[in-house]
């Protein structure tokens, strides 16, 4: 599988005035609430600090979508569709892209065809997000990760690795996919793999109740596996709970299922990161500052940038230069460059997503990720993104 590496060292954001000019054109973007993936709520702000709120004249319509979203499926689907009711839209950004959002697009497509379509992190399965319409897909690539994060784990000394989910996460292809590579690297890299069961927070027990159960579950789990053992969990609000007993417990974590040091880190540790809000170099220092206080020096690891603030505002950004007319919107490099505005000196590796069963490539799917950043250890970056992944894990399907 061709991979592509890249280097970005970007502008800086783009400062916001007190006043926008009226937008020529507005741009749609759809997010989950800050219970449910703040990160992706906090890159719709930073478009809107860039560029305005249509309702101040600005280019930005920021919506979210309801945090029982597998209930209200069709409410979910009627908002987004309503953009399209506004004549100046011409984009709409979904992240995540939950399910219905397939057919979302579909039905903005049939009544406004103009409209550019740009989805990320879908939770349907990739043949089915890539017959919406949409004309690019932002994955984290589910694929090499389910090696990277195994062989990072055992530079870090563990001997185990826990995966922590609920049947919903692992219904989606692309999760049992990475499920199965994980198992695999495992038994490869000589890590024993445990599977746990978690409560879905789109459920009845709600966020709250599955974040009580990671509380009371995680050091049962310590002292069933040992502290030498790699946990990875595939929601994002039960992130937050398991970090704060794997440091109060012992454990090791490489990093979420959407990296960030945003991503659990600030309410585990109990850090106020207003001073630092939107400076990802600085809340790094401070996460980290206060991993090593906790004793996880060496143990914990992230992506040094957001990826859920990332996908929405650097997919946000690529709408912008696709309308433009600075980028095309089937151009990788292009895609690449507008993330680049948003992570300055990251390190990205990525490629369009190739079905394993037929082998076909997708023209509108890209998978990417990042270097996984170790807090407290010598060297920061583990080289994630020049690693070589044997081709066999490119092969591996669902079970």
């Amino acid at each position: 599988m061709k991979r592509i590496a890249m280097i970005f060292v970007a502008l800086a954001i783009v400062a916001a005035s007190s006043s926008f000019a009226q937008a020529k054109y507005h741009i749609g973007i759809v997010t989950g609430t800050v219970s449910q993936s703040e990160d992706d709520l906090r890159g719709a702000e930073a478009l809107i600090k860039a560029y305005g709120d249509v309702k101040s004249g600005g280019m930005i319509q920021h919506i979210t979508y309801p945090d029982d979203f597998m209930s209200q499926q069709e409410t979910f689907i009627s908002s987004v569709v309503s953009l399209a009711d506004d004549k100046l839209m011409k984009a709409i950004v979904i992240n995540q892209a939950i399910p219905g959002s397939t057919e979302a697009f579909k039905r903005v497509k049939a009544k406004r065809p103009d409209i550019l379509l740009l989805a990320g992190e879908p939770h349907e399965d990739p043949l089915v997000i890539q017959s919406s319409g949409a004309d690019m897909i932002l994955s984290n690539d589910f694929v090499s990760r389910g090696y990277t994060i195994i062989w990072a784990a055992k530079q870090l000394g563990a001997k185990k690795f826990v995966h922590i989910s609920f049947p919903r996460h692992m219904s989606y292809e692309t999760l049992s996919r990475r499920n199965e590579i994980f198992k695999v690297a495992c038994a490869d890299l000589g890590l024993e793999y445990a599977f746990e069961t978690a409560p879905d927070p789109t459920s009845d027990v709600g966020m709250p109740g599955a974040q009580q159960f990671i509380m009371e579950k995680t050091p049962q789990w310590i002292e069933k596996y040992g502290k030498n053992t790699a946990f990875f969990c595939t929601n994002d609000g039960e992130t937050e709970p398991l970090l704060r007993q794997l440091l109060a417990y012992g454990g090791i974590f490489i990093e979420a299922d959407l990296p960030s040091p945003l991503m659990g880190y600030p309410g585990a540790l109990g850090i106020d990161l207003k001073a630092e809000m939107g400076n990802f170099p600085a809340i790094l220092k401070k996460v980290e500052a206060a991993v090593i206080a906790k004793g996880g020096a060496g143990r914990f690891g992230t992506w040094a940038f957001s990826y859920g603030f990332t996908v929405s505002a650097g997919l946000g950004e690529f709408a912008k230069n696709v309308l433009d007319g600075k980028a095309k919107k089937d151009s990788l490099k292009d895609l690449f460059t507008a993330l680049g505005k948003y992570t300055p000196g990251a390190k990205w590796n990525g490629a369009y997503y190739t079905d394993a069963n037929t082998g076909v490539r997708a023209k509108n799917q890209v998978l990417v990720y990042m270097d996984t950043y170790i807090m407290g250890k010598p060297g920061k970056f583990l080289p994630t993104t020049t690693l070589k992944i044997p081709d066999k894990y490119f092969l591996i399907k669902n079970k």
